[in-house]
């Protein structure tokens, strides 16, 4: 009886994890994958994996990091396997999936064009410099944490992010002066 107690609690853990952390890890995988279905398959095998390792559920201290981290290795072992698909494919379902709520049909068409910019800049960044800004910028994570997530020193993630953020802002000042 106490063990079919422990199993549905860990159970409705491991649910809640899962509904609290899809977007996320989705944004996630999709940053890097560029596509909705290889992202989604991605979420997908990173909870395969947490079912996995259930058991040592208890030990982790920071459950978003701790998943973020199994997602971005689930979609760096995808990237290296298919080295075919380019790394600028379009960001529009991106785009279309941010939050434009509350706004009138005006404001939306405008948010909606300017997040489309701002993407199209954050495409433009090389590769290293645009993970450390979609982890810090669209995902909120710190600096320790991003460091944790991709492998590096908290050092490399600031410089990183420092040369990010110089590059987003002369591309945002050059695409306003073309408009």
């Amino acid at each position: 009886m106490y063990d079919e107690a422990r199993k549905r609690a860990e159970e409705q853990a491991l649910a809640g994890m899962a509904s609290q952390y899809t977007g996320t890890l989705y944004r996630v995988a999709y940053s890097v994958l560029r596509n909705s279905a290889d992202a989604e398959d991605a979420v997908q095998e990173a909870f395969v994996r947490v079912l996995r390792h259930r058991d040592s559920l208890a030990e982790v201290r920071d459950q978003r990091v701790w998943l973020i981290r199994i997602v971005w290795n689930v979609v760096l072992d995808r990237k290296r396997r298919m080295k075919t698909r380019p790394e600028t494919d379009d960001v529009a379902e991106l785009a279309r999936v941010l939050p434009a709520g509350g706004l009138t049909a005006e404001e939306r068409v405008a948010a909606a064009q300017h997040h489309a910019r701002v993407l199209a800049c954050v495409e433009q960044l090389p590769a290293k410099e645009r993970q450390v800004l979609m982890l810090s910028a669209f995902e909120e994570l710190t600096s320790v944490e991003i460091a944790a997530v991709l492998g590096i020193t908290e050092s490399s993630v600031r410089s990183r992010l420092f040369r990010a953020r110089n590059l987003m802002a002369g591309l945002l000042e050059h695409t306003r002066s073309l408009r």
